[in-house]
Order: structure tokens, then C-alpha cells, then sequence
């Protein structure tokens, strides 16, 4: 879709690093990491839940 080449990864890498400095950078990766994390277990809770219903129906 976005064909993003070594070029224009290596430029954002750049412009993120001089917007937020060196120190900042770890902790935005280990919020961002949390968020997934939290998203992940979201929607196998979801699909747990989901599971759940069909096997009620059945029973029934």
C-alpha cells in the first residue's frame, strides 16, 4: 500500500528522534508496547466471550 523505502523510514527515524530526544523515545516504545499488549488481551477476551454464547446455544 505505502510504499515506504529505507529512505523514508531512516528520514521519520530521524525527525521522531530530534522531536522528542534520545531519553523519550523508550518510553513512548514501552507505552506503545503496553497499548498492544492491552489490545491484544482485549480481543481474546472478546473472542473467549464470543465462544462462550455459541456453546450456550447449543446447549440449549
Amino acid at each position: 500500500m505505502f510504499g515506504l523505502g529505507m529512505q523514508e523510514i531512516l528520514v521519520i527515524a530521524l525527525i521522531v528522534l530530534l522531536l522528542f530526544g534520545g531519553k523519550k523515545i523508550p518510553e513512548l516504545m514501552k507505552g506503545l508496547g503496553k497499548g498492544v499488549k492491552s489490545f491484544k488481551e482485549g480481543m481474546n477476551e472478546a473472542t473467549d466471550l464470543g465462544e462462550g454464547k455459541k456453546e450456550e446455544k447449543r446447549e440449549e
